[in-house]
C-alpha cells in the first residue's frame, strides 16, 4: 500500500510529494525545494524512514516545483521523469522569477520523457502518466488506481485551476485536460494538488466554482 509524505516548500507553498510503498522503494514529486534547510528536511526524512528514492517525478516544468531538481537527482543518482513539451519551460521559462523577484534555478540534469498513457513503476505501485496540458504544454498528473490517488500538479486544485495567464498557457487546453481527462475519473479518488489542500474528484465536480458553469443540471423541458 503506498504511503505519502507531503512538504510545502518555498515562497509559493509548493507541495512536494514523497510517495514509497512496502519495499522501501519510492519516488519524489515536484522537489521545490529551494533553501538548505528545506533540502534538509527532505533528505532527513527519506533517511530516517528508510525510503529509497528510485525516480523524480515532475508534473511541470515551472520553477516552483523544480528548485531542488537538480541537488535531489546528484544526491540519489536517480533519473528525472518530464513530459518533453516543458522541456523549454524547465531549463529557460524566466517568467515568474522576473516577475516576483527569485532567481532562475540551474538546471543540469538530463530528463527521461513521459508520454500519455505511461506506466511509471516503483516498487508494487504504478503510477499512470496523464497528460493535461494547458496549465503548461507539458503538465502531465498522475493516477495510481489501485490507492485510489491523484498527483494533479497545477492543473487542478481544491476549489479551484490552473492559471494560464504565462507563457505555454492556454485555457481552453486546461479546460478540456481537467473535463476530458480528470472529472471522468472516479468520484472517490482523492486528489493531491501542487499547492494548497487535497480534495477528491467528487468534491471538485459538484463545489469548484471554476467548473460549476459546466456542470449546472440539464433542463428537463417542462415548464412550471
Amino acid at each position: 500500500m503506498i504511503q505519502l509524505k507531503c512538504f510545502y516548500f518555498n515562497d509559493f507553498r509548493e507541495r512536494c510529494t514523497v510517495a514509497w510503498d512496502e519495499t522501501g522503494e519510492g519516488v519524489i514529486v515536484d522537489p521545490g525545494c529551494g533553501s538548505e534547510d528545506e533540502k534538509d528536511r527532505l533528505y532527513d526524512f527519506i533517511g530516517k524512514n528508510g525510503i529509497k528514492p528510485v525516480k523524480i517525478l515532475l508534473t511541470h516544468g515551472h520553477f516552483d516545483h523544480v528548485l531542488g531538481l537538480t541537488d535531489c537527482a546528484v544526491k540519489y543518482g536517480i533519473p528525472v521523469y518530464m513530459h518533453p513539451a516543458d522541456k523549454e519551460i524547465l531549463k529557460t521559462d524566466d517568467f515568474f522569477t522576473r516577475t516576483y523577484g527569485f532567481k532562475m534555478p540551474v538546471i543540469d540534469v538530463d530528463t527521461t520523457d513521459m508520454a500519455d498513457g505511461d506506466i511509471i513503476r516503483f516498487g508494487d505501485t504504478e503510477f499512470e502518466v496523464i497528460c493535461t496540458p494547458g496549465h503548461t504544454p507539458g503538465s502531465v498528473c498522475f493516477l495510481d488506481a489501485k490507492d485510489r490517488l491523484l498527483l494533479s500538479g497545477d492543473t487542478l486544485f481544491a476549489g479551484s485551476i490552473g492559471r494560464t495567464d504565462h507563457p505555454g498557457g492556454d485555457y481552453d487546453r486546461l479546460m478540456e485536460s481537467i473535463f476530458g481527462r480528470l472529472m471522468c475519473l472516479d468520484g472517490d479518488i482523492d486528489v493531491i494538488p501542487g499547492h494548497g489542500p487535497q480534495t477528491t474528484i467528487a468534491d471538485e465536480r459538484t463545489k469548484n466554482p471554476f467548473l460549476q458553469p459546466f456542470n449546472l443540471p440539464e433542463e428537463d423541458g417542462t415548464e412550471d
